[in-house]
């Protein structure tokens, strides 16, 4: 059985598998951060970082690790990164870290982390297993990025709103506007409700983007075969 190409590997998270709108993994986080599109961002970055270091470790220790006990040596790996990663955040963009507040150090059991862990990384080799951690985390922060920006410009208006917390070199306040103040924003979509139906309607999309027919394909011949 052929192994499948290192650049399918990286990019099957993106669309194919993504981890959200194909796999539906992760959802919790996904509603709960992306009222605003940095959050979200913020969010994937941190994920991402995880899942990188966490599939590359536990790929190289996959032929150490007992069986029995893989579970929570996965889970002990990956808390590790996900501590690094809640104090880097605390000590450098603390606007972000109480942005996302408990959902930062959950990422700990995010089922996205050690779903690649226990499906990929335990079973493949460390470049594959960092690629496929790169793919996964590009694929959940486009789609808490585009579901986070749906959600703010709808709900309030405005664009990439707490940006500055990420980039310190922007103005403290920074936001695009979009929808002017005049006009009375969609507020529910920065609730619970506004965030399923952006997600159902994501996750619509990427059902019909995938399963297209790809072009070149062979059509059934109309009428039977020609005698």
């Amino acid at each position: 059985m052929s192994q499948p190409s290192k650049i399918k590997v990286l990019t099957n998270g993106i669309l194919n598998e993504n981890p959200v709108l194909r796999l539906v993994l992760g959802t919790c986080p996904t509603l709960a951060v992306t009222t605003m599109a940095s959050n979200g961002i913020g969010m994937g970055l941190a994920a991402t970082f995880v899942l990188l270091c966490s599939n590359v470790v536990i790929s190289a220790l996959r032929n150490i690790i007992p069986n029995q006990v893989r579970i929570p040596c996965f889970i002990t790996v990956i808390a590790g990164f996900v501590s690094v990663v809640q104090m880097v955040v605390k000590a450098f963009v603390p606007s972000l870290d109480s942005a996302l507040g408990v959902y930062l150090p959950l990422i700990v059991v995010n089922c996205i982390i050690l779903g690649r862990a226990e499906a990929f990384a335990s079973k493949n080799g460390v470049v594959d297993s960092a690629l496929d951690g790169i793919g996964m985390g590009i694929g959940f922060t486009c789609t808490l990025t585009i579901m986070g920006t749906i959600r703010e410009i709808l709900g309030s208006g405005t664009w990439m709103a707490g940006l500055d917390g990420l980039l310190p070199f922007l103005p403290d306040g920074f936001a695009i506007r979009v929808i002017p103040e005049s006009i009375d924003p969609f507020t529910i979509m920065t609730s619970a409700p506004g965030g399923f139906f952006v997600f159902g309607i994501m996750m619509a999309a990427a059902t019909w983007l995938t399963s297209r027919p790809k072009k070149g394909a062979a059509e059934p011949a109309e009428g039977g075969n020609a005698q």
